[in-house]
């Protein structure tokens, strides 16, 4: 039988384990700017980048939805620096995760759903599943990452028995 994964709403709190949650709320420092016709929220993430001379890639990734329930057969990390995403549209999107280090499988993974407006930072060789997308129409993303030298994209794939299920509820 496979094991299921409960999927949490996002919040900073449950979230500071794995990295940033990436929004504007009363938490964000902000400095009113351009003669006060706009407003900046600073410094709302740590771009971690700098290992084996990388330097900052921005980019833009188009998710396609997956088909529900889903199942969690590999993750992934980026042992040289963190990555971003940043949604373009306001959809809610999925994020499974586990922490950083040798073992990554059913019992350390951790679901979260974004509310639509939220992006998340993944620190520095934090596990994480692709990019889900729900819905039915493809969604956009503005993703920082680490560029340069070095393997930054270590894979992890499931044996049978650790194959996970996500399902919304």
């Amino acid at each position: 039988m496979l094991s299921e994964i409960i999927v949490k709403k996002l919040t900073h709190s449950d979230f500071k384990a794995y990295g940033e949650v990436i929004e504007v709320s009363e938490r964000c420092e902000s400095i009113t700017i351009n003669d006060g016709y706009a407003t900046r929220y600073h410094d709302l993430a740590s771009v971690d980048v700098n290992q084996a001379e990388g330097r900052p890639l921005i980019n833009i990734f188009r998710g396609r939805p997956r088909p529900l329930p889903l199942k969690i057969h590999m993750m992934e990390q980026h042992p040289l620096g963190s990555q971003a995403f940043i949604p373009l549209s306001r959809q809610p999107f999925i994020i499974v995760v586990a922490p950083p280090g040798e073992k990554v499988g059913p019992d350390n993974l951790r679901a979260f759903i974004t509310n639509g407006y939220q992006g998340i930072n993944y620190a520095r060789g934090v596990w994480h599943f692709p990019l889900l997308v729900l819905g039915s129409e493809e969604q956009d993303f503005i993703v920082i990452d680490r560029g340069g030298e070095g393997n930054n994209c270590e894979e992890r794939l499931f044996k049978p028995e650790e194959i996970c299920v996500l399902r919304l509820k």
